[in-house]
């Protein structure tokens, strides 16, 4: 069962909407991951990406048999869902040969072998299902506002499916257009504002290596209050509320999430890297070799050599091999999907909380930390451009999406 977090007026029923849309997010996970669903899905005609020499590669998919019994340093690829960790494992398959699993196809579907492992946990649309699989983290940042119109183009892709039947009809779908806006629309005035409070809870997750946190209030939280926030449709807004659970002046000893010790190096990553730096022709090469270096020398990871790399990125960036991944959608482009004035404002306030927060102590002496505020700070800009320059639009009221009335001022 999907978990999320409803908001909104009742009369629009939001906990019975979103509970159908978490269902259809985790049918996408299952699908787009499930090796009998993706092009290239005949296992006699896999082999490893080729060396041709000179800086020159042969791009193949990765293996799907024959692994079974390879002792593997496993990569948990996290990320906040938007379709940017789909855009990191192929570059990974690509370079070592080996495949990817879904967190929920492994809590379906059963462990496996798979030495990389694709992530949305401890996010709403994740769930811990690896078990103790996991060696290190590599995290994924989109920026945020982008991350919100993939999150939704997912959702949209299988049709906001009611049935296993219905999702598998419509996997041709995924990643070859965008939605039309309105149905963006309608998603946005009932989610974004929420999820906004995710994204940056998402990524204090990680670097903190599994800190308990209230995705609202950011404080550190108690292991009940998290437990309930891991099941949040089992409760109401009301009764997950920080001060109702922990209370307002309670002190709360730190305490961390005890899946992360299941992590041979735990839920800090090794690595943060950009979906979007990864699809820039400028800066993605780049970008590509620290994904290739995250793996090289660990136990099981065949990487294709360092004068190939560069070609490996070229063929799924340029020569777009491989799976269809968010850059290959047709239609309307990314920024056409728009935001109200109030949507961009507080997006540019949780970023700025991030890079308050990670350009000081204790910060300063973590080499992810630099990273990740470098990443946000250009995404901030790219946001308050857009406020500058009027790029947005007033909220639509919608007999299905009424503006919940805390947001009533950032219209």
């Amino acid at each position: 069962q999907n978990q999320a977090i409803m908001t909104g007026n009742d009369n629009s029923n939001p906990k019975a909407l979103f509970r159908l849309i978490g269902l259809a997010t985790v049918i996408v996970f299952l699908i787009i991951n499930n090796e009998k669903f993706t092009s290239h899905n005949h296992p006699n005609n896999r082999r490893t990406s080729v060396d041709m020499g000179n800086g020159n590669c042969k791009w193949t998919p990765p293996k799907y048999e024959g692994f079974e019994d390879i002792k593997f340093f496993k990569t948990v690829i996290a990320g906040f869902p938007s379709g940017d960790k789909r855009l990191t494992f192929v570059q990974l398959e690509a370079l070592t040969e080996n495949p990817t699993k879904d967190e929920w196809d492994f809590k379906h579907l059963g462990m496996s072998n798979h030495p990389f492992i694709k992530a949305n946990y401890p996010h709403h649309e994740g769930i811990w299902g690896w078990e103790d699989a996991g060696d290190q983290v590599i995290m994924v940042v989109r920026n945020i506002k982008r991350a919100m119109v993939e999150y939704h183009d997912i959702l949209w892709d299988i049709g906001y499916a009611k049935t296993w039947e219905e999702a598998f009809a419509l996997v041709p779908n995924l990643y070859r257009e965008r939605p039309p806006l309105e149905d963006f629309l309608a998603w946005r005035d009932e989610r974004v504002f929420d999820e906004i409070d995710w994204y940056g809870w998402f990524i204090d997750y990680y670097m903190e290596g599994g800190l308990m946190r209230d995705m609202f209030t950011k404080k550190i939280t108690t292991s009940e209050h998290w437990n309930m926030l891991m099941v949040p449709t089992a409760y109401t807004l009301e009764q997950l509320q920080y001060d109702v659970v922990v209370g307002a002046d309670t002190h709360v000893e730190p305490s961390y999430d005890p899946n992360c010790a299941l992590i041979t190096n735990g839920c800090a990553p090794v690595k943060v890297i950009s979906a979007e730096r990864l699809a820039e022709l400028d800066r993605g090469p780049a970008v590509g070799l620290e994904l290739a270096a995250a793996v090289d020398g660990k136990e099981g990871m065949n990487v294709i050599s360092p004068e190939a790399r560069n070609c490996i990125w070229r063929e799924l960036i340029i020569n777009k091999k491989g799976l269809k991944t968010f850059i290959d959608r047709d239609g309307y482009g990314e920024d056409d999907y728009s935001f109200t004035k109030g949507h961009l404002e507080k997006m540019v306030k949780e970023l700025d909380r991030l890079i308050e927060k990670y350009s000081n102590v204790p910060w300063t002496t973590n080499s992810n930390a630099p990273v990740l505020v470098d990443i946000i700070q250009e995404h901030r800009g790219l946001i308050l451009e857009d406020l500058a320059e009027g790029r947005f639009r007033r909220m639509m009221k919608r007999n299905s999406s009424l503006t919940p009335d805390r947001f009533q001022e950032l219209e």
